[in-house]
């Protein structure tokens, strides 16, 4: 009688734990499910054009890229602030994230709130995005332009040839498209003693000589 009173206990005791250890994993995955979405929801809304423009800092250069056909242009196709600034894969995403970070660091600070803060500071911004790009090999630029489907005989003679020299060398999109999305650094285009902003160079590759 003693021995059945211990097996009813343990086999209740055991049927409660059982329980309870499924209730814990259900919580747990609903958990999982909400963290998820959660997080999901943020990363999603701090990808539209909304949220990038939401600091009145990026108004000017939001006016700007509105001039652009990167903003409008005969078909509608269009390329918003994510779609040139934030890669599409999971794990480049998180690391724009997190080292856009700095950017609400400025934004505390009032870094460039003022169209003459961000003009003294044009050249510097436009310079790191232009190695970022560099370095990334135009991974954004190419998420639309791939230059495997250029068809050569539908562009401009000049264009045909920079495009397959570029190729041949090893260049990228960003070594000659600067500017087409937002207004270039003033340039120092005099020649002689050396003065503040970007040298010609950058901004007016020199023209191709045909190989003899």
């Amino acid at each position: 009688m003693k021995m059945a009173k211990i097996k009813s206990f343990a086999a209740g005791l055991l049927r409660r734990i059982h329980a309870t250890g499924w209730i814990g994993v259900g919580v747990l995955f609903v958990a999982g499910i909400a963290a998820w979405a959660g997080f999901n929801h943020v990363l999603e809304t701090t990808n539209t054009e909304e949220f990038c423009i939401s600091c009145h800092e990026m108004k000017i250069n939001y006016d700007e890229y509105r001039l652009t056909t990167h903003a409008s242009s005969r078909t509608g196709v269009r390329a918003s602030c994510p779609d040139c600034h934030v890669p599409k894969s999971f794990g480049p995403k998180m690391y724009a994230k997190m080292r856009a970070s700095k950017d609400v660091y400025h934004n505390l600070l009032g870094t460039i709130d003022t169209p003459e803060k961000y003009e003294a500071r044009r050249l510097e911004m436009a310079e790191a995005v232009w190695a970022r790009m560099k370095e990334d090999n135009s991974r954004e630029c190419r998420s639309c332009h791939d230059d495997q489907g250029f068809d050569y005989a539908k562009q401009s003679r000049r264009a045909a040839e920079v495009h397959q020299e570029g190729l041949n060398k090893g260049q990228t999109c960003i070594d000659c498209h600067k500017g087409v999305a937002h207004r270039l650094p003033n340039v120092e285009q005099s020649i002689g003693a050396e003065k503040g902003g970007a040298t010609q160079e950058i901004f007016h590759p020199a023209p191709l000589v045909p190989e003899k």
